[in-house]
This record gives C-alpha cells, sequence and structure tokens, in this order.
C-alpha cells in the first residue's frame, strides 16, 4: 500500500469509527442494539445510499479480523459452567431452537427455488442467536439470575456451539465438493476429512491442557501484557490452523476463545482485548456489511424477506418456548424463553459473512439474509419486554 492509498484508507477509517460511533449511540439511546447502528451506517455510507465508501481491499482485512476477534470474545464469553447448572432446559431450548430454524426455513427456501445448498445455509444462519441484546432486556426486568434468563444464556452457550458445528460442516462439505470436482478424486477429500477431524481432536486438548499450560507460563512473562499477547497468539494460531484444513478461521478464534474462557486469565484477557476490537475492528466488520446491501432489487425480494423475518421470528420463538416446556417449564415462563431466543445479532451476521465468503451464498441473497436479520433481531426486544411483562403480571396475581 502505498502512501496516498494509506492515507486515503486513513481518511475512510476516520469517517467509518465517527459514523459507528454516532449511530451506536443512538440506536442503544433507542434501545435498540448498537450493532444495528453500526451495520446501518454501512449501508447509509455505501454504495446503497450515499455512496461514500465501497469495499477494498484494506476494509475488507480489517473486517476479517474483526470477525475473529468477534468470534474469540464470544468464545471467551461462553459461560460452560452456566451450560452445565441448567443443561436439561438449555439443551432442550438449543436442540429445538436449531432444529426449527434449519429444517423450515430451509424448507422454505427450497419453495423459493433455492439450491438445497443454499437452503440448509439459510437455516444454518437462522438457526444462531445472540443473547446479548437478550441479556438488556433480562437485566432491565431483573430476571437475568432467574431461572428463565439462566437458561436463555445456558441454551445460548449451546447454541452457539452447535451453531459453529454445523457452519464447520457446510464450510467442510463446500470445501470436500470444490476438492472433487477440480481434482476428480476420493484421495483429497479422505484427506481434508482427517485434518478436520484433528483439528476438533486439537481442540479438545487446547481447552483442557495446553490453553491452560500456556496461559500458566504467560504468568512468568516480565510484560505487563503477556496474558493477552499469549492468548491472542492461540487466538490467531487457532484460526490459521482452521483456515489451513478447510475451515473458516473465525471457528479456530471461537475455539480459542473458549479455551481461554475457561483459565483464570480470563478476566485480565477479556477486558485488555474487547477495547481493541470493538473500537476499530469490530466496526469495520459491521460497516463492510453493509457496503454490500444494495436496495436495487428490493421490492422484488420483498416477499422473501417478509416470510422469512416471519419465520425467523415464530421458529426460534416456538422452539425456544416448546424446548422449555419439554423441561418442566411453565407456558408463561417458556414464552420468556422463546422470545429471548429469537434476537439473532452479531451472530448470524458473522455466519453470513463466512458462508458469502465460502460461496454458499449468492451476493442478492445475502444481501436478502442482512435484512431478515436485521429486522428479526429489531422485533426481539419488544417482544421479550412483552412476554416478561406477561410473566410478572401472573407472579404479581
Amino acid at each position: 500500500m502505498n502512501g496516498v492509498a494509506l492515507m486515503s484508507f486513513i481518511g475512510t477509517l476516520v469517517l467509518i469509527l465517527a459514523g459507528t460511533t454516532l449511530a451506536g449511540h443512538l440506536t442503544a439511546r433507542c434501545g435498540i442494539p448498537a450493532v444495528l447502528g453500526q451495520l446501518l451506517i454501512g449501508i447509509v455510507l455505501g454504495p446503497g445510499v450515499l455512496n461514500l465508501i465501497h469495499p477494498s481491499e484494506s476494509i475488507t482485512q480489517f473486517a476479517e479480523i474483526g470477525v475473529i476477534l468477534l468470534m474469540f470474545m464470544a468464545g471467551i464469553e461462553s459461560d460452560l459452567q452456566q451450560l452445565k447448572k441448567y443443561l436439561k432446559p438449555a439443551l432442550s431450548v438449543a436442540v429445538s431452537g436449531v432444529i426449527l430454524p434449519v429444517v423450515v426455513m430451509g424448507a422454505t427456501s427450497l419453495l423459493f427455488g433455492y439450491y438445497f445448498q443454499e437452503a440448509l445455509f439459510i437455516g444454518v444462519v437462522f438457526s444462531a442467536t445472540s443473547v446479548s441484546i437478550s441479556v438488556v432486556v433480562l437485566r432491565e426486568f431483573k430476571a437475568l439470575n432467574g431461572k428463565e434468563g439462566a437458561t436463555v444464556l445456558g441454551a445460548a452457550v449451546a447454541d452457539d456451539i452447535l451453531g459453529v458445528l454445523l457452519l464447520s460442516l457446510m464450510i467442510a462439505l463446500v470445501g470436500t465438493n470444490s476438492g472433487t470436482s477440480s481434482h476428480g478424486g476420493t484421495n483429497n477429500l479422505l484427506i481434508q476429512l482427517v485434518f478436520q477431524g484433528l483439528f476438533f481432536a486439537g481442540v479438545v486438548f487446547l481447552v483442557r491442557w495446553i490453553a491452560p499450560g500456556i496461559m500458566y507460563l504467560s504468568n512468568k512473562l516480565l510484560i505487563p501484557t503477556g496474558r493477552t499477547i499469549c492468548a491472542m497468539i492461540i487466538c490467531l494460531s487457532m484460526a490459521y490452523l482452521a483456515e489451513l484444513v478447510g475451515l473458516s478461521g473465525a471457528i479456530g478464534a471461537f475455539f480459542a476463545g473458549i479455551a481461554i474462557g475457561q483459565t483464570s486469565a480470563k478476566k485480565i484477557v477479556d477486558p485488555n482485548i474487547e477495547p481493541i476490537s470493538n473500537a476499530v475492528f469490530v466496526p469495520v466488520f459491521f460497516v463492510s456489511i453493509g457496503l454490500s446491501v444494495s436496495f436495487n432489487n428490493f421490492i422484488t425480494a420483498l416477499p422473501f424477506i417478509f416470510v422469512m423475518t416471519v419465520l425467523a421470528v415464530i421458529t426460534k420463538w416456538l422452539g425456544g418456548e416448546l424446548g422449555s416446556i419439554w423441561a418442566g417449564f411453565d407456558r408463561r415462563s417458556g414464552r420468556v424463553v422463546g422470545t429471548g431466543m429469537i434476537a439473532r445479532g452479531e451472530m448470524a451476521l458473522i455466519t453470513a459473512q463466512i458462508g458469502f465468503n465460502a460461496h454458499l451464498l449468492e451476493r442478492a441473497l445475502y444481501v436478502d439474509i442482512i435484512f431478515v436479520i436485521v429486522i428479526a433481531t429489531l422485533i426481539a426486544p419488544l417482544m421479550l419486554r412483552l412476554a416478561l411483562k406477561g410473566l410478572r403480571n401472573s407472579i404479581d396475581k
């Protein structure tokens, strides 16, 4: 990158950071997740509206680092102890909340004329849940530590892990198919599957022994940021290895985050990495998604967007409610859990972007899915508030 190009990118970066900060502030004041403000500013500044910022290699590279850091933080914040405490209802909610979107939204996508691979991936995208949005509402009603809030958090951990495994499988299959068509043999297929199996076996070793050992040794380093640097080395190494075996780097980062999250270094690493990622790389990631949005075919795609938005809400709501009722909750508590699982947010956006980069989604379909994610996420906190008010009224009576 020459000097002129560098200064041009820095100017673009200033515009992105200023725009996302202002948009995030305004949306947060309206009770809407700040992440949606960052996404919307990308749409406004990009080719879809004002045409001030265009996709570039530098923005793409920053966005990819943003995805890796986002998934790494998601892994760190995945509380496996919470999942153990409410294991039965959490697993019941997570499994039913993953199966319903995959089956129903996948089948509906087939009816809209999409290929099986595309339809299946659409289901995988909408199997994701973003509880960061639900946590704000649960905290507002002082329900975060109740059985409903704890089940939503526990189910979200299992939900994320199931979603990442499904995403890994989809990308592995795409890599396998492309390898088969280009080389015409099964040797490459088998080798790739073996390496991917070794990768997941390595994840177990990483969580149980390697990460705790490295973080223990990092305490001996005579530099103040030693533990954070070692955590970043683990994160980037896992992202690199995941890409090397045909998976997404974001998947490797997620499991690296889970490994770090199980060590005592979590309390130091998380607050040190979060400001770096959220201040620079993550805003660029969400803006880069907005830059892909175009309104050229919006009217034509409106039936698909409307139907899929309705299904995105209903499948998670019913999946969560039925799963919690099967685990012994009453209907009002089940409704709180179900509506608490509706929000998709950053997890669905990351999954969609990974699928787009892996050629699982065409650009037009990718844009339509972004619209559905945004609308469903805006609806989610409103429905959760109504469910919590219903639960509170029933308790007061």
